[in-house]
């Protein structure tokens, strides 16, 4: 199912008259991760803030919805954004970490993957990661399975 019959389902289901919502999968193994949030076990993430600011675009918002697909672009579930919050990267908490419901849930294990993910995706638009670097943070809720 494509994200927007998804959205249209269950705008129609649930009279949600909002019109506006985002469709995106994660960037590292978009079908595991998927999985971990239409299950409960991922219920944050992580960007790189210093990519909003070169490609202009706004940060996610509290209360905004957003229709996860797998690496087919079939759509999953639909979240619903519960905190948007911004930190350096060296203060992303254990907390944080363990609601990315990644790994071993830790927040060695975290930082590790997103250090890793951070450089790739930053070095390809001619930047650098630092620890004090600049991380979006979000956490959200499952609203809709498809």
């Amino acid at each position: 199912m494509t994200g927007k019959a998804l959205w249209e389902k269950y705008a129609r289901e649930n009279r949600v008259s909002i019109g506006e919502y985002d469709q995106w999968a994660f960037g590292v193994d978009a079908d595991l991760l998927a999985a971990l949030v239409a299950a409960g076990e991922k219920t944050a993430t992580a960007s790189a803030y210093p990519l909003y600011e070169l490609e202009d675009e706004a940060l996610p918002r509290e209360g905004e919805y957003s229709v996860i697909l797998d690496s087919q672009e079939n759509a999953v579930c639909i979240v619903r954004s519960k905190r948007v919050y911004v930190t350096a990267f060296e203060e992303v908490t254990e907390e944080h970490a363990r609601k990315e419901g990644e790994g071993d849930k830790s927040l060695t294990y975290w930082r590790k993957v997103h250090e890793d993910f951070f450089r790739a995706c930053l070095g390809e638009a001619g930047l650098a990661f630092t620890p004090e670097m600049k991380v979006v943070c979000e956490e959200f809720e499952v609203v809709y399975k498809a």
